[in-house]
């Protein structure tokens, strides 16, 4: 259930509880908001949160990050997202079939992987049918495992995620956040790092953190480069330097030029919000 439109880099979190920030969160540059239900909000602010949704602030992308299934608030979330003008619905602890079914019948649905038997079913839910794009729940997941919320300790189940979207179908997942907010070089290098392992986005949680995500998943003037040169080199086999080219390479140069036109897109995106003028499609 590959959806358009959900295919954002760096869609940005912003408490629910929180409706003064949701204009701002949209002019931040971000290509997508999340406003979320779940982890950001108190319980008991969780009736009020659900109160001031809205989708009427942006013409970006805005996803709903409900409570999980189960948790005593789900339903009501539920209800209220379904009378809402929004994208899709994010769901957390994504590991039922019949509860993701739930939420599919009403909005497309990003799965939040983040415990050790939601990534035990990842490849059942990227192919059931369900689900419009898997994401990461890394923090959360290595909580779930006892593990350090490092790269290395992460790899496996970032490459896991990776290869059941693709096994799947889907587009290329979501990458977890950044949890230093003071380190934009560090957002970047994690976004960089995503994106080599075939992430096609990473979340944000703080506005600063959007130009460096966007920046680690975009193409250096080199690679653009290259990626040019191989396309020119007609098809069949051929040699551009001392490289040997042939189908699967032009297919990784034409993946590498696509990433390319959507920094360019979200670069126009920008200047508009800044400008006022409409950015092309």
């Amino acid at each position: 259930m590959a959806v358009s439109g959900l295919t954002f880099v760096a869609p940005l979190f912003v408490p629910a509880n929180r409706p003064e920030r949701f204009a701002k969160a949209a002019a931040s540059g971000a290509d997508a908001i999340i406003l979320d239900l779940e982890d950001a909000v108190a319980p008991s602010d969780k009736d009020g949160a659900r109160a001031a949704l809205s989708a009427g602030f942006t013409d970006l992308p805005v996803i709903v990050r409900i409570n999980a299934a189960g948790t005593a608030w789900h339903d009501a979330d539920l209800a209220a997202v379904a009378r809402l003008g929004i994208a899709a619905v994010m769901l957390p602890k994504a590991l039922d079939l019949g509860d993701i079914a739930r939420v599919a019948a009403i909005l497309p649905v990003l799965a939040l992987i983040e415990t050790v038997g939601g990534l035990a079913e990842a490849r059942a839910i990227a192919r059931s049918g369900q689900v419009a794009r898997l994401a990461f729940g890394s923090v959360d997941y290595a909580a779930d495992l006892g593990c350090d919320h490092v790269r290395e300790a992460l790899a496996a189940a970032r490459a896991e995620i990776v290869f059941a979207s693709r096994l799947g179908g889907l587009p290329a997942p979501l990458d977890g956040v950044t949890t230093d907010l003071s380190d934009a070089a560090m957002a970047e290098a994690d976004a960089r790092g995503a994106m080599v392992l075939g992430f096609g986005g990473k979340m944000a949680i703080h506005p600063r953190q959007i130009a460096a995500i966007q920046a680690g998943f975009r193409p250096t003037p080199r690679e653009i480069e290259w990626a040019r040169s191989v396309l020119a080199s007609g098809e069949g086999a051929a040699r551009v330097g001392q490289a040997m080219i042939d189908a699967p390479v032009r297919a990784r140069a034409r993946a590498l030029l696509a990433r390319a036109a959507i920094g360019d897109r979200n670069d126009a995106q920008q200047e508009s919000a800044l400008t006022g003028h409409t950015a092309p499609a």
